[in-house]
């Protein structure tokens, strides 16, 4: 009797913690409440091709599916922002628009209502209302924020870590997030944005990826990226594996991938499933370590369909799926939206929640971002819920520095919203810099964070 009266008085209690679990099973919206699909069958929506077929590119499209669930008022804001703020052209695959306002209302009013606030379609689909009217980019934001085309050995081969390098095979992706760190490379170029252009032929650029990883043993560690390597025909990508697996001195692999989540259907294709299994079979043989990772934002984009290929990928001989998301207002910045996420994947869908980086400072970004002290807290508030082994880590990517821990910064002026951070190695562009390891480098809260006096120097500075 005793020991029942304690089981119930601690649940009674677990009512009154920050944070409450409570499982919830994935659910596939049902699409057919848009008026353009409402005759699309189960087998055309798990097809990856009508998928791509199917996305969306442009507000006429954005009607022809939506039909009068979105009033004009959503309209206009979305071509303003496409006019004059945008850094990302619109690409939306089905999978990824389908997770938008899933249960709202299907009056015109409230839908709009419902999409307007709905954290997904904040960083899928932007419109300028979203935007910090004041400060919609910080004076030291830039189109490449981590200086990651300063750093190539080779087009497209980043090695900024002394034994990790960055691989882009490709600069498009299935679909186009509004705050993409590579928005100078990737997609189509906006009217504010100019985007710039791989130059070598796939074949000669993996060539030379390839060459310099078999001439430099110090690198043990190949993110194969873009881009999305779900946008690299298969064969092609799997030759690339194939190669990386044959130099001796590469032993993690990892592919880069938010199709996962935004095009699961394409990683659920036969040919996709029987090449996969051919690469980690082989990583297997060879002691390689091969992983996924993935860009989820939110609980809602957890679907039965994004578990499903997270599943398969494991089934086939994936390591780990991982995820990789970003820390946004608006979207995932608190404890409890942060915590839900983080139990869709790992509890429901066997991806392991792995890092949520900060927002980078790259322009028109600002109402996405938090200040270091905001994502200290929100690295406070979601300790102690999750298997250790399963709870993400909050970094800030400081340009010229890499992925620190939130909590890692050398000094802090929280007046003037200033961070400074060291580091322990150098990049390959500063092999000859005596400075390189002493120097602190600065990273930039965004200035509506700041108190009067803060913003109010920030405005002096012109």
């Amino acid at each position: 009797m005793t020991a029942l009266h304690e089981v119930t008085a601690t649940s009674a209690r677990a009512d009154l913690q920050p944070y409450t679990y409570v499982r919830r099973e994935l659910v596939e919206p049902d699409w057919r409440r848009f008026p353009g699909w409402r005759d699309v069958t189960d087998a055309q929506w798990r097809d990856a091709q009508w998928q791509r077929a199917n996305c969306v590119k442009n507000p006429k499209q954005l009607r022809t599916v939506t039909g009068d669930l979105l009033t004009d008022r959503f309209y206009d804001e979305l071509a303003a922002d496409q006019q004059h703020l945008a850094t990302m052209s619109m690409l939306l695959p089905p999978q990824m628009l389908n997770t938008m306002a899933p249960t709202a209302a299907l009056d015109p009013d409230t839908f709009t209502e419902a999409f307007l606030a709905d954290p997904v379609r904040r960083y899928m689909l932007p419109v300028r209302s979203d935007r910090d009217p004041e400060w919609p980019s910080h004076p030291h934001s830039t189109r490449d924020s981590l200086h990651e085309a300063e750093m190539w050995v080779v087009e497209g081969l980043t090695h900024r870590y002394p034994t990790k390098v960055l691989a882009e095979l490709v600069s498009t992706c299935p679909q186009y997030c509004g705050h993409c760190t590579r928005m100078d490379l990737v997609g189509n170029s906006t009217p504010q944005v100019q985007k710039h252009k791989l130059a070598l032929k796939p074949v000669d650029r993996q060539d030379r990826m390839v060459d310099y990883l078999k001439n430099t043993p110090g690198v043990r560690d190949v993110v194969v990226s873009g881009g999305d390597v779900a946008n690299v025909p298969w064969p092609q990508l799997e030759n690339f594996l194939m190669r990386l697996l044959d130099i001796d001195t590469v032993r993690d692999v990892r592919l880069a991938t938010k199709a996962l989540a935004g095009l699961p259907q394409h990683w659920l294709q036969p040919k996709v499933v029987e090449g996969l299994e051919r690469v980690a079979r082989t990583a297997a043989r060879r002691g390689v370590n091969l992983a996924i990772h993935t860009h989820v934002n939110h609980a809602q984009s957890v679907t039965p369909l994004v578990a499903e290929a997270a599943r398969t990928a494991l089934e086939v001989g994936v390591r780990d799926v991982r995820n990789q998301g970003v820390l946004m207002k608006g979207v995932n910045a608190t404890p409890d939206d942060l915590l839900d996420l983080c139990f869709a994947l790992q509890g429901e869908a066997n991806v392991l929640p792995y890092y949520f980086y900060m927002c980078d400072m790259i322009p028109n970004a600002e109402h996405w971002r938090v200040a270091v002290w905001e994502a200290q807290e929100l690295q406070h508030a979601i300790m102690g819920y999750l298997p250790g082994y399963a709870t993400p880590r909050i970094v800030c990517d400081v340009p010229y520095v890499g992925k620190r821990w939130v909590h890692q910064l050398h000094e802090y002026d929280r007046e003037l919203g200033i961070s400074y951070w060291t580091k322990n190695y150098r990049t390959g562009i500063e092999l000859d810099d005596p400075e390189a390891l002493a120097r602190r480098y600065p990273y930039y809260d965004p200035i509506s964070t700041l108190g009067e006096t803060g913003r109010r120097w920030w405005s002096d500075q012109g």
